[in-house]
């Protein structure tokens, strides 16, 4: 961490809600006057999406399949460097990656292609970085369970050497956004369908490419999170692969954990977020459709007091 060049990251899955966050946050941002270095989790993917394509059929073939949650398909060791440069010195290096035809033209490159690499803005208050890693960290399945129950177990560590990182040590703020995990499996089958890559049945096989790499490098981040939000579906998604629809916001309650409710002025925060309540000690329940105002009213004063630090 540091007191003088802090670092904000939301960390979650594809379609987990984590755009719909950093729009929040850039709202928290312009209220607060802060200018902030804002970087993708995309930018540090390690193939483009034609030589991905290519990577994914050649471990298929060697029975390892790789995934954009791993650290195969992933540049690891240099998302780590550009948190420890810039919580030192304020500076650091990062790219761009064109994941539509919007954003190819944003940065006039072809889609699925990347930029150069390129220095961060000057003169940032802060960096912030939404992806698929800010929290991944080769420590957090090396750290034994504290519950009586589970004191002797360790996580596993199947590839904790192919790792060797700490991504989460220079963060100061780390934010988890997480659906129920029907509910984004349910989000990923409908938006690859919609978007024509894929038929349901090919959906479903590529969540089961990607499940071994999410059980150890994506659920891992959510345990050392500072704030998790959660959306849980209020209606039925038993089967997540016969479901027509998406729940929406509104048939959802959204999960709000705090790691360290100390922080927290919980009655205050049930005055402002409408229709919250507690459910255990550190955790405040909401109705979905107000997540994004509950963001902004935990994360507001949170960040007030980052920026204070550094004056």
């Amino acid at each position: 961490m540091s007191q003088k060049h802090p670092i904000i990251a939301v960390t979650g899955s594809a379609g987990a809600g984590t755009t719909l966050i950093q729009h929040s946050f850039a709202d928290i941002f312009r209220r607060l006057g802060i200018k902030a270095a804002n970087v993708h989790g995309d930018a540090f993917f390690r193939y483009n999406r034609e030589d991905m394509g290519k990577a994914i059929d050649a471990s298929i073939a060697t029975g390892k399949p790789i995934s954009h949650f791993g650290p195969e398909a992933n540049l690891f060791t240099e998302l780590e460097a550009l948190f420890r440069d810039y919580s030192a010195t304020g500076a650091g290096t990062t790219r761009h990656y064109a994941t539509d035809e919007d954003s190819a033209a944003l940065h006039n490159i072809p889609n699925g292609e990347f930029t150069a690499w390129s220095p961060l803005p000057a003169d940032t208050d802060l960096l912030f970085y939404e992806g698929l890693h800010g929290g991944v960290a080769a420590s957090t399945w090396t750290r034994r369970r504290t519950s009586p129950a589970h004191r002797d177990l360790q996580f596993p560590d199947r590839r904790q050497g192919n790792t060797g990182v700490d991504v989460s040590q220079y963060v100061d703020l780390l934010i988890g956004v997480v659906p129920a995990i029907n509910l984004e499996w349910i989000q990923k089958i409908h938006r690859d369908c919609s978007m024509g890559t894929s038929i349901r049945e090919e959906a479903a096989s590529a969540i089961l490419r990607r499940l071994n790499d999410y059980i150890h490098f994506i659920v891992p981040q959510f345990s050392i999170t500072d704030i998790n939000f959660q959306r849980v579906p209020m209606v039925d998604t038993s089967n997540p692969f016969d479901t027509d629809y998406i729940p929406t916001a509104d048939e959802s309650l959204v999960v709000i954990h705090f790691r360290d409710p100390k922080r927290h002025d919980f009655p205050m925060l049930m005055d402002e977020i409408p229709g919250a309540f507690m459910s255990r000690p550190n955790t405040l329940l909401a109705p979905g459709g107000a997540m994004v105002h509950a963001l902004e009213v935990i994360c507001t004063p949170i960040i007030r007091s980052l920026i204070k630090t550094i004056q």
